[in-house]
């Protein structure tokens, strides 16, 4: 092996198994990645992430073998470089080149090291979508890290003579693709305010019509229980399809301050919480903690809120960040440190798509140390307030339809869809015909039959497939397995193998 490559050992796949809609299209390739002193850690990583993304599974192994090897390129692509260069992914006879500027490009969009570095900051102290990569590239709304991982698994098929194959499914129970669906509580006290200044965003966008509706809805909840009836009518919507979801939560001290600010409005002690917390919690749904404002900095109450949220539910094991309030490089560590196993904070505030390239859950990278961080991400794809409060668009059934094409996009590389609901978006509190959508959300992604569960446990099952290993090929045939998870593996032609 050459200075400068990074040799890949891969089993055959097939020639349909990576068609998009083909019954499994997450596959298992035997490999072997040897060291490579020339590569940065950064990119030995971003090509563990390709890998990962593409499910090959490790093995070293004697077989007859595909090799793959990064090349380093004298220019730096764009991304409009890339996508016309295949990716900088290129089949040969036994021997795929991957373009070392396609693992940049990884480390950039995928890793966050583009946003880590960045000084650009808006008043919550984010960095703007405007800043980041794919938004500059006009590409936020495509996948295309895991359309690389993709590229990279068809590259080694064409590059294959006649090996073996073994494909692994990409989510438990056989599905083909997942859903998260997610709920921010940012709302349980003081509601008559929240509905106010929603009745001036309507005012003066000139929805007069929208706004008298919230006036009548408002007087006929007679000023009581609205918060309640709003979730309870996202949780009726979710018992009707046999699905669970994560809540993220605040839990801190709220004063007039903060309150004003828009950061915490509500005690996690109060009764009026406490009665949420438990009806959520007795459903089978997870309950995660709603970072408030000062944890994007103080890195400390990320242990303090998670243990006072911990007191009152279940171990929390993940976070995100109310307003997505968060540095790329600093905020993670902190969530690291404070215990937390995942973050869904990665997303954009004013617009939907894929902010790290991905439908997947990833592990995070800490720039700074050059080294991977103890938490996963699970970047959201979808919010509904990216429309309604960012784009002006009022029209809940316009919020569904691309909460769906954006689920459809997921759907096609087996990825994994985040999306985002309020459950304070009722008629009362300024959202006339939001339930209603809701409901046709959840009902329409249940009949695109994904793998639906609490991102607590797709997180987790992630990771234990991460994990998986071949660790030997018997003399008949059979390979030996060791995986925390119980996956999946199938032969060329589909069927189940006992492995």
């Amino acid at each position: 092996m050459t200075r400068g490559q990074e040799v890949v050992k891969c089993a055959r796949v097939s020639e349909d198994t990576f068609s998009r809609g083909a019954s499994s299209t997450y596959f298992v390739l035997v490999l072997a990645l040897a060291p490579n002193p020339s590569l940065r850690p950064s990119e030995r990583f971003a090509l563990d992430l390709l890998v990962d993304l593409s499910a090959v599974l490790p093995y070293p192994g004697s077989e007859e073998v595909v090799r793959i090897e990064v090349v380093d390129e004298r220019d730096r692509p764009a991304l409009a470089q890339l996508r016309a260069r295949s990716w900088g992914i290129a089949p040969g006879d036994g021997v795929v080149t991957i373009d070392r500027g396609l693992l940049t490009f990884v480390t950039e969009v995928a890793l966050a090291v583009a946003e880590q570095g960045s000084t650009a900051a808006d008043r919550f102290n984010r960095v703007p979508s405007s800043a980041t990569p794919l938004v500059v590239a006009g590409a936020e709304r495509e996948p295309v890290i895991s359309i690389a991982a993709q590229a990279l698994a068809s590259a080694v098929r064409a590059s294959a003579g006649r090996r073996r194959f073994y494909a692994i499914d990409p989510w438990p129970g056989g599905r083909q693709w997942a859903v998260a669906l997610t709920h921010d509580l940012d709302v349980v006290q003081w509601w008559p305010a929240f509905t106010s200044l929603r009745l001036l965003e309507l005012i003066r966008r000139g929805e007069l019509a929208r706004a008298l509706g919230v006036v009548k809805a408002a007087m006929a909840s007679g000023g009581r229980h609205v918060v309640w009836h709003g979730i309870r009518s996202v949780l009726d919507a979710e018992t009707e399809s046999h699905v669970r979801s994560t809540w993220f939560v605040l839990c801190g001290t709220p004063t007039f301050a903060t309150a004003r600010a828009g950061d915490l409005t509500y005690s996690p002690e109060s009764s009026q919480t406490r009665r949420i917390l438990n009806v959520i919690a007795g459903g089978g749904h997870e309950i995660g903690l709603h970072g408030s404002f000062a944890t994007s900095d103080d890195h400390a109450l990320f242990l303090a809120q998670r243990s006072r949220l911990e007191s009152l539910v279940d171990p929390v094991v993940g976070v995100r960040q109310h307003y997505l309030r968060m540095r790329a490089g600093t905020t993670p560590r902190g969530m690291a440190k404070g215990g937390f196993r995942y973050d869904s904070t990665f997303g954009f505030a004013d617009r939907n798509g894929f902010r790290l390239g991905t439908a997947d859950v990833l592990p995070l990278w800490d720039a700074d140390a050059g080294a991977p961080m103890k938490i996963d991400e699970a970047p959201f794809t979808w919010m509904d307030r990216a429309l309604s409060k960012y784009r002006g668009v009022e029209d809940p059934v316009q919020w569904i339809d691309d909460a769906l094409e954006l689920a459809d996009t997921c759907r096609s590389v087996n990825g994994l869809w985040v999306g985002i609901w309020h459950p304070n978006l009722t008629p009362a509190l300024g959202f006339p015909g939001a339930p209603q959508a809701y409901r046709r959300l959840v009902a329409s992604l249940v009949q695109r039959e994904p793998y639906i569960a609490p991102l607590r446990e797709l997180v987790a099952w992630r990771r234990a497939r991460r994990s998986a290993r071949a660790t030997a090929v018997r003399p008949d045939g059979r390979i030996v397995v060791t995986s925390d998870a119980s996956v999946l593996i199938r032969d060329a032609d589909g069927r189940a193998i006992d492995a």
